[in-house]
């Protein structure tokens, strides 16, 4: 009877989140739902879910109840050799009592993550006849998993395979649109570029000054979609972030080095200001670098002739913060707001300088998967501080 009353409560509390799931936009905010429920349902210590990258042919982790061991954001599953491949090819449920009795158990998430995985209950998430990924609960509380909550974690996988697609089909959407508004300017100048090119009464000056036209909107096009090709793997989950514990001055040194050519050219100084003693960072080194490539490159390009960019860098026991400071332009108080804004450039300087106004909402969401933050200070005419907070090591440690 009690079982009965259990089950028939869980049925409700899936009718009710799935009204909440359909209207979750945010693919980070919906994975952790679902976990978090597929943990609750199934009477599980934890809940994963690995999302399937069918060009790659492989499985990542994207979210679990336990995602603050960050390192497990970047770790790739194979399909064959795990239990969670062997779900996505046979899509069929998967319950295991033990799983160092199973062939088919991949250790390197226990490795990696330092959790201890007992038993196992895993769903395919399967949408229009897609795999797209697996639902996992870890470590029944009690007993082993049963006929229930493998019943139970199959509504929910089917619920959260739709969920997961639409969100990731809206944010698509979104991004190809604003996109696409995007690239009118540059199309609309390399249509008048070869037109004028056709005319036979320009001069040779004007003929050169054309062709730099064109060739200047051609590396404006190719940027443009690099940078969107980024945001879009980061915004729906399938960039995975590979951890070390790395220099933050070995970092700031690299980058330096990198931007030292641009900023001679501006007669622009790039100094490094780092804390004594200052302890080591555990993150995505080549994530990390290209935010601060980011803000460098900014700094740089917003500065003034014969300015300064300081890379800054503190840590306290739990947090590293790290500062891109300029002497330049400085940001009207009205465009802070729209800073991290997908294609937002400051009208005040756009004409100044070239750029896709991607680079500061990749910046942004690279941070945000390293469970941090990214935040600007700024007056007019009074140089720009970009500051990064990250955590500084996994909460393993």
């Amino acid at each position: 009877m009690e079982d009965s009353i259990k089950k028939l409560a869980d049925y409700r509390r899936l009718i009710e989140v799935s009204r909440d799931l359909a209207s979750t936009l945010d693919l980070d905010t919906l994975l952790y739902r679902i976990v978090t429920l597929a943990a609750e349902i199934a009477d599980a210590a934890e809940a994963s879910i690995l999302l399937y990258d069918d060009a790659a042919r492989q499985l990542n982790f994207q979210v679990a109840t336990n995602m603050e061991l960050p390192n497990m954001r970047g770790l790739n599953v194979p399909l064959k050799g795990s239990i969670a491949g062997w779900i996505v090819t046979n899509r069929k449920p998967v319950r295991i009592g033990d799983v160092q009795d199973d062939k088919r158990y991949f250790d390197g998430v226990e490795i990696a993550t330092s959790f201890e995985t007992q038993s196992i209950l895993g769903v395919p998430l399967i949408t229009k006849n897609k795999v797209i990924g697996v639902l996992e609960a870890l470590n029944k509380k009690g007993g082993g998993f049963t006929d229930a909550d493998e019943e139970l974690l199959l509504v929910l996988g089917s619920q959260a395979a739709v969920a997961i697609e639409n969100t990731r089909l809206f944010q698509q959407s979104d991004l190809i649109s604003e996109f696409v508004h995007e690239l009118r300017t540059p199309l609309a100048s390399l249509s008048t570029a070869t037109y004028l090119l056709l005319r036979p009464e320009i001069s040779s000056n004007q003929h050169e000054q054309i062709v730099n036209n064109i060739h200047s909107e051609t590396l404006r096009l190719s940027a443009l979609a690099s940078s969107f090709l980024d945001l879009s793997r980061l915004e729906s989950g399938r960039v995975h972030f590979k951890y070390e514990i790395f220099s933050v001055e070995k970092l700031f040194s690299e980058c330096r080095e990198i931007m030292q050519s641009k900023a001679d050219e501006m007669e622009i100084k790039i100094e490094l200001d780092l804390q004594d003693d200052l302890p080591k960072l555990e993150a995505d080194p080549n994530k990390m670098k290209q935010v601060v490539l980011n803000l460098l490159s900014n700094a740089i390009k917003y500065n003034l002739p014969e300015g300064t960019v300081t890379l800054r860098a503190s840590a306290n026991d739990e947090e590293m913060r790290l500062t891109v400071q300029d002497t330049g332009y400085g940001i009207p108080e009205e465009a802070m707001k729209h800073l991290f804004k997908k294609f937002f450039r400051v009208h005040e300087t756009e004409d100044k300088v070239a750029g896709t106004g991607l680079g500061l909402s990749i910046s942004k969401q690279i941070v945000q998967g390293h469970r941090g933050s990214i935040e600007a200070k700024s007056k007019s005419g009074e140089g720009t501080s970009f500051i990064i907070h990250l955590p500084l090591r996994a909460a393993r440690d």
